[in-house]
């Protein structure tokens, strides 16, 4: 489960994003990555409260992609033919990318957590390793794009 902190940042590289003009891939990476913590939150909230139904880890990943990505594209943010990486959208495919990126920092952190009895490696373990995956994966783009 990511921490407040995680989320914080990643909503705070979201805004830093879009106001310095980044490119959508490096933009999208982070909203991907905020996306995936919404979704964590949200099902941890409901597992707390003892709310359970079919599919609900789906349907909350699917909700939230769907709250972020269609007003993008109904603002015409998403969808233009400019805007392409690879044939894809290039926010689309960074939210993709960041998406992977920190679920794999979580998995990562949670394998190293449970591989040393439940104690993190080092302090703030748990945010380091998600956002190292955003900032490698943003500087991928960034150098390359």
């Amino acid at each position: 489960m990511p921490c407040p902190v995680c989320g914080l940042a990643v909503g705070i590289g979201v805004g830093l994003c879009r106001w310095l003009g980044i490119s959508d891939l490096i933009s999208g990476t982070w909203i991907g990555a905020l996306i995936v913590v919404l979704a964590l939150w949200t099902i941890d909230w409901l597992d707390k409260k003892n709310i359970r139904f079919l599919f609900r880890k789906i349907s909350v990943f699917a909700l939230y992609y769907a709250i972020i990505i269609v007003p993008l594209y109904w603002m015409k943010i998403i969808g233009g033919p400019a805007n392409k990486f690879l044939g894809f959208d290039k926010l689309v495919f960074g939210i993709f990318i960041g998406s992977i990126a920190f679920a794999i920092g979580v998995a990562l952190n949670n394998f190293l957590k449970k591989k040393n009895q439940g104690k993190s490696y080092f302090p703030f373990q748990k945010v380091v390793l998600p956002i190292s995956f955003l900032l490698i994966a943003s500087l991928i783009f960034y150098f390359t794009c």
